[in-house]
């Protein structure tokens, strides 16, 4: 089925709504408080764009990236000035040439749209180009050595991630007894499983790619894949590559590409030795863990599920909701032998540090047409709370990822992220890109719509 809408239309940190990058530097201010010289945020271009024709694509994409690399030459040039002059400073020698620049290059946007497809959009250059500095708030000795205990440092020098705190933290014990609002499946509805066994990645498939947000850009991301499924999905990835690459998957011939971001151990910084695929420049800091991965695909309620159309692009949760609001959030933590506690905002902190789970529901209501939507979440969305579809879409298989990790005891995980969003739990997100064979997607249907346990 083609997709309908050009996607590759992303800068290096394409996730992100608020665009900018934190190098945070903690440095004591005197004996009560520690500050840092802030955060860039700019206005996100990719989300004022109009509909942008294929042949505009490559150019825009092209510009889309450079907007980011002059906020990332523009971010490192405020850490190195911290201390040389107030607000004009800031203003006259970082935030004025960066405004200039990037009203240049939006424009450049403008332009070769309206070069395909008459005439020049007005895309609002100045207010577009004008960016801001925001200040970290203040905190105290106390509050900077909590934090240090997560991430962050005390002693004066620059660390390379913020976040998380203590606060971000729940004892799973603590947190109450989830209460199932699913209804009981129908004479109408479908309550098979089927069980996609593509192990844990022993391969070691890492990158800080995002083909689905950020076709065509490398290190879209900007923070580490954990993949299983197809063995070569990366930023170059098309369907027709997808559908020729190999696979760590034992069933139906399953090509399909599974990640998510990586889980780390920050109380190991340093001499650790790199995954492939990982960028210091990222920000993120600490040991990568390794997860047990857990694959599921479910019926609805209410319906029969209607299989896939191959290639159907899938991502559930917010890489950026701290600075987005939360209203695509779906992070779901639990514990092993918990499991009928989850927490939705808070790390969960289980018994030795075993057993710490990460549950990715995907959204299972397509709208029967479209393999991709502009911001890959209106062509397929949630059911309401009951498991229902809403009207004019059709059910799909419903796909879980659980991954079970073994992390270190106390607050001193965290999940990969964009730097300004402090490793927020809220954050948790997953993609899926559907590549099994037509026949093979019906098999799954068709086992789930019988009331079938299939693999």
């Amino acid at each position: 089925m083609r997709r309908k809408w050009t996607i590759g239309l992303v800068v290096g940190a394409a996730a992100v709504a608020i665009t900018g990058t934190t190098l945070v530097g903690v440095s004591a201010a005197s004996d009560k408080t520690a500050q840092s010289p802030g955060t860039i945020v700019c206005p996100d271009v990719r989300a004022a764009l109009p509909a942008v024709p294929d042949r505009a694509a490559d150019e825009v994409n092209r510009n889309l990236t450079l907007l980011q690399t002059q906020i990332d030459e523009a971010t490192k040039r405020l850490a190195s000035s911290a201390g040389q002059g107030g607000k004009d400073f800031v203003q006259n020698a970082i935030l004025g040439p960066l405004a200039d620049k990037r009203k240049a290059t939006i424009d450049r946007i403008a332009i070769a749209i309206g070069r395909v497809t008459p005439p020049t959009p007005d895309l609002d250059a100045k207010n577009l180009a004008t960016c801001q500095v925001q200040q970290a708030a203040a905190t105290s000795t106390a509050a900077a050595q909590s934090t240090a205990s997560a991430g962050a440092s005390p002693s004066g020098h620059q660390h390379t991630q913020t976040g998380p705190v203590p606060a971000d933290f729940i004892s799973i014990r603590k947190v109450p007894v989830t209460r199932n609002t699913v209804a009981r499946t129908t004479r109408r509805g479908s309550a098979g499983v089927f069980t996609a066994r593509c192990g844990n990645n022993e391969n070691g498939h890492f990158n800080s790619d995002n083909v689905v947000v950020a076709p065509g850009v490398g290190n879209g991301a900007h923070h580490l894949h954990d993949y299983v499924g197809n063995k070569t999905t990366s930023f170059r990835s098309t369907d027709a590559s997808l559908a020729r690459g190999g696979t760590t998957c034992r069933d139906r011939g399953d090509r399909s590409s599974y990640y998510w971001p990586v889980v780390r151990d920050i109380t190991k910084k340093k001499n650790q030795k790199r995954v492939p695929g990982e960028l210091k420049e990222d920000l993120n800091v600490g040991k990568v863990l390794r997860p047990t991965v857990k694959i599921t695909y479910t019926g609805n309620p209410f319906s029969k599920v209607v299989p896939m159309p191959r290639f159907l692009r899938v991502l559930t949760g917010d890489a950026k909701a701290f600075t987005n609001g939360g209203a695509n959030a779906h992070a779901k933590f639990t514990c092993t032998g918990f499991t009928n506690r989850i927490s939705t905002d808070k790390y969960t902190l289980c018994p030795n540090g075993r057993g710490f789970t990460r549950v990715a529901e995907f959204p299972s209501c397509w709208d029967g047409k479209n393999t991709d939507s502009a911001n890959h979440r209106t062509h397929v969305v949630f059911p309401d709370a009951r498991g229902k579809c809403p009207t004019g879409t059709k059910a799909i298989p419903k796909l879980t990822i659980t991954l079970t990790y073994d992390v270190p005891t106390g607050p001193s995980f965290a999940i990969d992220g964009f730097p300004e969003q402090l490793h927020k739990p809220i954050d948790e997100h997953n993609d899926f890109i559907n590549v099994m064979s037509n026949s093979s997607m019906r098999f799954v249907a068709d086992c789930i719509n019988r009331g079938r346990r299939c693999s």
